[in-house]
């Protein structure tokens, strides 16, 4: 009996391939696009995912937007469970328009490194980039995207540090692992400072983060306590934090958007799902005289329940299933054309199970009434029907 439930199934499917066709159609695109729209979600999140336990960034209190004296780099280094100190510095710029945007920061580069290990050069390069006061590190991504090689000049336009700015690329980085950010440009922080020295000397020996290395991560809170009460009632007081409550303080910026993210997403399932089920409804209504011969001839009310349901089913999964395979080359297109914003544009492990669900509800939902009208359904009244 099962054999011939799913044969009749298959053969239902395709009794109206137009609006097999177009129903499939629309699952397959709500399906990809709910996909992209939550890896849109989790490439927000990159930065924060991807940060360190072992590492706290020490910002003034006020905002991002005041320095912070270098000086107080030794004075961290003093404090009990600190392992290592580097600073950095926001460079901004543009490259020749502004639209060519990627991340460039003036930084310590041995301490730096050191920091983050998974920003991975060679030791050639690194000892090359050491030597070049205007060296500069860029990241494999960026790299690829402007063809940029070793030797070539970098111009920049200054924008938060006046002026014209030429860098020479010493070493290309790439990521440790897929959850490295390969988009970033490295520039040596001592030639920033000895030029805001000549040009702005107020502004000279300042830097925007402390970024401090923790022997034990379980320290953090108390460290990030020591730190702020070492500086506090001076003239740049501190606000200590872990590297990833840092990087949701950005996320925080743009929530509403995020939000409005995820309820679109949802929302395009919803959609979808009412598509699915007027099909469904318009599908079992036209067959009320064939669902009266089944029961005439001994189909039981659950024979035809299964009908109406795998056939909603076999619709919504394997459109779900198309739309879910769709997911990964169009997020990768995406993550390749939108790069700049999105470094981190990745179909997380949990996005093709939550698609996958989706279908799934999809289905169930769409068969629902019309399965229970069909098993409700009197023969004479199925009779009734039939012209």
């Amino acid at each position: 009996m099962g054999a011939f439930l799913f044969r009749l199934v298959l053969r239902n499917c395709l009794r109206h391939p137009l609006r097999t066709v177009l129903t499939v159609t629309g699952i397959i695109v709500a399906i990809t696009a709910f996909g992209l729209l939550r890896t849109t979600v989790d490439a927000w999140y990159a930065g924060a995912n991807a940060s360190s336990a072992s590492r706290l960034v020490v910002r003034n209190k006020n905002s991002l937007n005041f320095t912070l004296p270098l000086y107080y780099r030794d004075r961290i280094a003093q404090i009990e469970g600190v392992k290592s100190v580097s600073y950095a510095d926001w460079f901004g710029g543009i490259y020749i328009v502004p639209k060519n945007f990627f991340p460039r920061f003036a930084v310590e580069p041995r301490s730096y490194f050191e920091l983050y290990p998974e920003f991975v050069l060679s030791p050639d390069q690194m000892k090359a980039f050491l030597l070049d006061r205007r060296g500069a590190v860029i990241g494999r991504k960026t790299a690829d995207k402007y063809g940029f090689k070793i030797g070539d000049q970098i111009p920049l336009i200054g924008d938060i540090f006046p002026g014209n700015w030429t860098f020479v690329v010493r070493g290309i980085y790439h990521g440790a692992d897929s959850k490295t950010d390969e988009s970033q440009m490295f520039m040596q922080w001592e030639n920033l400072n000895e030029t805001m020295k000549k040009l702005m000397p107020d502004h000279a020996n300042e830097v925007g983060i402390f970024l401090v290395g923790l022997e034990h991560p379980e320290d953090a809170a108390m460290i990030a306590q020591q730190v702020d009460k070492t500086f506090a009632n001076s003239r740049a007081e501190t606000l200590t934090e872990t590297e990833k409550a840092f990087q949701l303080s950005f996320v925080a910026m743009t929530e509403a958007i995020l939000l409005v993210i995820q309820v679109v997403s949802f929302l395009i399932i919803v959609i979808i799902m009412a598509v699915m089920a007027n099909t469904m409804a318009m599908t079992a209504r036209e067959r009320r005289g064939e669902y009266a011969t089944l029961k005439a001839i001994g189909f039981n009310d659950r024979h035809v329940i299964a009908l109406i349901a795998g056939e909603s089913l076999l619709i919504s999964l394997s459109a779900g299933a198309l739309g879910t395979w769709l997911i990964y080359p169009v997020a990768d297109w995406v993550g390749h054309r939108f790069g700049s914003i999105f470094p981190i544009f990745l179909v997380s492990a949990k996005t093709p199970w939550l698609a996958a669900a989706m279908a799934l509800l999809i289905g169930v939902v769409a068969a629902v009434a019309p399965a229970w009208r069909a098993a409700t359904l009197k023969v004479a009244e199925g009779f009734r029907g039939i012209g």
